[in-house]
């Protein structure tokens, strides 16, 4: 298998993308550690998948905005697994609203899961990475990150500074056989998009050449690949995966 005896963090995987992405890496042998910060259940039933695959699995509760339990999920990870292989940064939030209108406390809270979240996890797992001389950290960032949109002044500027972490860290880490990447879906058929009124989704597919949403699959198959040593001269890069909407 493809990522046969690697160890993962997925963060954010109760739902979602997340979710998608845990169990695409466990297909390809990899054993995950599902994090999540409300919904136990769906991060259990996760993990429950993943072990149902052959493959182990923990979940782990952790608001990766503070730095102590991001660094807490690591150590388990690498406790449970015996090695620290792959980072996803997945989990996010949005609390939109125009310019205006965005409370102080919703831009804080915004940047604190989306940016310094992922900035957090990636201080602690590198250690284990350093060490082994080899790793694959994937940040997923957003279209928004690279386009910017009304009303998500927060949510852009949070996505657009993961692109340049992802930069950064690659340029950091590169000579110790690490890469770093950032995936930037766009409209995908998640629990937020499927409670969009029919009139806004219908606008979105009309900006889409395939004319359809993305599935949480597509994105999935994607950060598999980038998980490997398929992706290995690939690093510092920022892959859309939207449909051909931002070209």
């Amino acid at each position: 298998m493809y990522l046969n005896g690697r160890a993962a963090i997925v963060t954010g995987s109760s739902r979602g993308i997340g979710r998608s992405i845990a169990l695409a890496l466990a297909l390809e042998g990899a054993n995950v550690l599902v994090n999540y910060s409300g919904r136990e259940a769906e991060a259990q039933a996760v993990a429950e998948e993943i072990k149902a695959l052959g493959r182990q699995s923990v979940t782990f509760r952790a608001d990766v905005s503070d730095p102590g339990q991001a660094a807490k999920m690591v150590e388990a990870a690498v406790q449970t697994f015996g090695r620290l292989d792959i980072l996803v940064n997945n989990a996010g939030i949005t609390k939109d609203n125009l310019i205006p209108r965005i409370r102080e406390e919703d831009w804080d809270s915004v940047l604190s899961v989306n940016l310094k979240g992922s900035f957090n996890c990636i201080k602690s797992a590198i250690r284990p990475m350093l060490k082994a001389k080899w790793g694959r950290i994937i940040n997923i960032t957003s279209v928004v990150g690279v386009t910017g949109n009304a009303g998500q002044a927060n949510y852009a500027a949070s996505k657009a500074g993961l692109i340049g972490i992802t930069k950064s860290a690659a340029k950091e880490f590169g000579s110790r056989n690490i890469t770093v990447n950032a995936v930037a879906p766009g409209f995908i058929d998640t629990e937020m998009t499927g409670n969009l009124p029919a009139e806004i989704k219908s606008k979105m597919l009309s900006g889409i050449p395939l004319g359809r949403l993305g599935m949480p699959e597509e994105v999935a198959a994607l950060v598999v690949f980038l998980a490997g040593e398929g992706s290995s001269y690939i690093t510092g890069q920022v892959i859309v995966v939207d449909g051909g909407m931002v070209m």
